[in-house]
């Protein structure tokens, strides 16, 4: 009985010993239940935990959507993309935006602003539309992969302006529409409110706006009447280079020097345009210039050899031969004028050919003994016995007629 009571007594030294749990917890209680910022330190804690959750999931939906679009890319031809694959690149942004969204709809906005309901639910519906569109303005490259393959396979080029074109105003259309949705749903009124207001101003737009018309219009214009052409080589404005691309508002033209140049449509449009991608031949004027003290014989001779030269020379249409004249005499030199067309239009190919032309010239003038001819002039004294200088009015007698007194 004593040792019974000694085990139950209260006060014991086992009992005591040992702590409570709610004793244990109470700290943790009382430091969960500060507030910071307002918030419970366990509220922010958990809201730290769903945004780590959060980065978690768009960190693995990164990776696998990527390893998933390089083996679909991996399967087509080098240099070509998959469509699958350019969907599932398309996809990776909306879809880390629409865990974001779901997180602030149902765990973020009930955690930490709960009397805030529909506004938090407004902020969500936001976050979708622009999920969406941002898939769908991303979506809108792969109709122009699809467009371009298509164009490859056609002679015109007229479809590689208009690609870039339709690309440009799906993607405006869809801004547009997600715009007048975003706007419906944070003011809670009809687009119908919304396009009344933009009637009322559409006057003072369209006359604030006349530049960019002028230059839509000319866009217009240069599609229906084609002038040019993407890749094809003009002089306009001063400009010489090749067309890289045809906008709603500007062409842009790659000069020879290297610099890109914005042209307005509606100048494009209206101004002339030397399009020299569209010649079929290339034109040489040549001047081959002998000197005057040349016997006629040697002059005759050196318009031969270069009818030699040009005779059925590389790149001569049949219809266009050369013509070789001995047309003027300058004020320093006697001058032979040469024309010939080289066919096709290719500047470097008509170089090429022109250098040689010159080379086999210089050794065919050397080869005969006749001199071209530089600019010169010849002073002939009054005392040269070869080339006497007879002044007659001067020869006379000096005294002249006697004069009367």
């Amino acid at each position: 009985m004593l040792t019974f009571a000694m085990a139950v007594a209260p006060g014991a030294s086992g009992g005591e010993q040992s702590a409570s749990p709610g004793a244990a917890m109470g700290p943790i209680r009382e430091l969960l239940s500060r507030e910071v910022f307002g918030y419970s330190v366990s509220t922010l804690a958990l809201g730290a935990l769903v945004i780590l959750l959060v980065l978690a999931v768009n960190t693995a939906i990164r990776f696998g959507l990527r390893r998933r679009e390089r083996r679909e890319d991996a399967a087509e031809p080098e240099g070509e993309r998959s469509a699958l694959g350019f969907v599932v690149h398309c996809a990776q942004a909306p879809l880390r935006l629409l865990v974001w969204a779901l997180a602030v709809r149902f765990f973020l906005g009930p955690l930490f602003a709960p009397e805030y309901g529909a506004e938090v639910e407004q902020i969500a519906a936001v976050l979708y539309s622009v999920a969406i569109a941002l898939f769908i303005y991303r979506l809108v490259d792969i109709v122009e992969i699809f467009l371009l393959r298509y164009a490859r396979r056609t002679d015109t080029k007229l479809d590689d302006m208009l690609v870039p074109a339709i690309r440009k105003t799906l993607k405006i259309l869809v801004v547009i529409v997600v715009g007048l949705h975003v706007y419906e749903s944070l003011s809670d009124e009809p687009v119908t409110t919304l396009l009344a207001g933009l009637g009322i101003g559409g006057l003072a737009f369209a006359l604030a706006s006349q530049d960019t018309l002028k230059n839509l219009f000319g866009f217009v214009m240069i599609l229906l009447d084609r002038p040019f052409l993407v890749g094809e080589r003009i002089v306009f404005a001063g400009h010489d280079g090749a067309v890289e691309s045809v906008g709603f508002r500007t062409t842009r033209i790659r000069r020879l020097d290297g610099h890109q140049v914005s042209v307005p449509n509606a100048k494009a449009a209206d101004d002339v345009i030397h399009n020299i991608g569209r010649r079929p031949f290339i034109k040489r004027i040549m001047n081959v210039t002998v000197t005057y003290d040349t016997p006629v014989d040697k002059v005759e001779r050196a318009v031969q050899i270069v009818r030699e030269i040009l005779d059925h020379h590389e790149g001569m249409d049949p219809d266009l031969p050369p013509q070789v004249y001995f047309n003027e005499l300058n004020a320093d030199s006697l001058n032979i004028i040469a024309f010939y067309w080289f066919h096709p239009p290719d500047y470097w190919a008509y170089l090429d050919h022109a250098q040689r032309v010159n080379l086999e010239l210089m050794r065919r003038f050397e080869a005969e003994g006749i001199e071209f001819a530089f600019p010169t002039q010849t002073l002939y004294l009054a005392g040269d016995p070869n080339r006497e200088l007879v002044l007659k009015h001067l020869n006379a007698n000096a005294a002249g007629p006697p004069s009367e007194a």
